[in-house]
Parts: structure tokens; C-alpha cells; sequence
């Protein structure tokens, strides 16, 4: 880990653990629960029907090799 942030971390922990200010603490709490909200619930239901589509056709082996693939996305690769 770098060494600089390292020291940065120790010392967000020595100043969090002298802060008395209770409303910065709540922010600092719900930025946290926001920061590790699951990116599944921040997906379109277009987006979560695919990726499940995807998952039960590779469960059922119904799936293309690489190189069909790179051909079918070539334009966006």
C-alpha cells in the first residue's frame, strides 16, 4: 500500500476518534451506506433481466466462444 495514503488513513483515524461533532459523525455514517450500497440495486430492470438471462444460459451450457463474440462487438472493442 502507499505509504502516503497509509498516512492519511492513520490519520482519518486519530481525528475521527477525537470528533465530537455528532452530525458530523451521521454523515460520515451514511456517506459510508452509500458508498457500499450494492451496484445491483443501482441497475435498470432491463439491466438486471440480462445479466439473469446471461447467468441461466451459461447454467444451461447455451453459450458462444470468444471469438464469436469479439465479432459480434468488434465496432465497440
Amino acid at each position: 500500500m502507499n505509504s502516503q495514503i497509509l498516512h492519511e488513513k492513520l490519520e482519518l483515524i486519530q481525528w475521527l476518534s477525537t470528533l465530537e461533532d455528532t452530525s458530523i459523525i451521521k454523515k460520515l455514517i451514511q456517506f459510508r451506506k452509500e458508498e457500499t450500497k450494492d451496484w445491483w440495486d443501482s441497475i435498470s430492470d432491463e439491466e438486471k433481466n440480462s445479466i439473469e438471462k446471461g447467468i441461466s444460459e451459461a447454467d444451461k451450457n447455451d453459450i458462444k466462444p470468444h471469438s464469436e463474440a469479439r465479432k459480434l462487438y468488434e465496432k465497440w472493442l
